[in-house]
């Protein structure tokens, strides 16, 4: 089906593997073309409930963005590079449904980014994180300067993006890049376990969680919180809200249907 990506789905958990170890999983028009297409599947999938997003091999995740289709854009060309990129990667931030990075070993430049992209971030202790542009005399353009201080905070985002160092993965834990460091034997299970446990619970309130967090984020504390009631508002008009607060108050386990 894909020439970049290997697709498969068991028990409501779709996996996407970047599959072109040959250049460590680098990320080049094609492969964001096929991320494209895979994540609008799963967006209209309903059996799908989570993602994990991971690379072939054990080295990388993915290494970066294919210089070979930089070195060459003009002003032009390179502000639609940027926007395209972008726009897959907004596409999995706002997807509706958990995306777990299982980081499996380099993500510099692109492939931090993706990584930042994704809902959760587990990394195998061998993963390393970077954002290398300044390097190469560009900065990234897939979304790495806006949200990596999102995540970690301006100052530790600029020491970053200005010196392009790398950092390990216990680094990466200690200051909220990451969500778990594992060791590269359980990093697939320990991914599956945590979507297993999202999945656990309704639908809609993960969904509506997701969304709460994402919008709120761009908006003042008296912006976010009105959409926080708001998306509360919703929940309660759904069967899953019904079926587990009559759970709770009965004393079982629910049974969510996603309605």
């Amino acid at each position: 089906m894909y020439q970049n990506l290997l697709y498969s789905s068991t028990d409501a958990i779709a996996v996407i593997v970047i599959n072109r170890p040959e250049v460590r999983n680098a990320l080049n028009a094609a492969t964001l073309n096929e991320l494209s297409d895979a994540f609008i599947r799963i967006r209209d999938d309903s059996s799908i409930r989570c993602v994990i997003l991971t690379g072939a091999g054990e080295k990388s995740f993915v290494a970066g963005a294919d210089i070979a289709e930089i070195a060459h854009l003009n002003a032009e060309e390179g502000e639609h590079f940027s926007r395209r990129g972008q726009a897959v990667f907004d596409a999995i931030e706002t997807l509706g449904k958990p995306v777990i990075a299982a980081v499996n070993g380099h993500a510099l430049g692109g492939g931090c980014e993706l990584a930042m992209a994704c809902t959760i971030r587990v990394a195998s202790e061998n993963a390393v994180f970077g954002q290398p542009e300044v390097k190469l005399g560009v900065i990234p353009g897939y979304g790495g300067t806006q949200r990596l201080p999102r995540l970690i905070g301006k100052g530790r985002a600029m020491e970053m993006l200005l010196t392009g160092e790398a950092i390990s993965a216990s680094e990466a834990l200690r200051i909220g890049l990451v969500n778990r460091v594992v060791p590269l034997p359980e990093l697939r299970s320990t991914s599956e376990a945590m979507a297993k446990k999202i999945m656990a619970h309704a639908p809609q309130a993960v969904r509506f969680c997701m969304e709460a967090v994402h919008r709120g984020l761009n908006l003042s504390m008296e912006q976010g919180l009105i959409q926080e009631a708001r998306s509360f508002g919703e929940c309660c008009a759904t069967e899953d809200m019904k079926e587990g607060t009559k759970a709770f108050l009965e004393k079982r386990a629910p049974e969510f249907k996603g309605k």
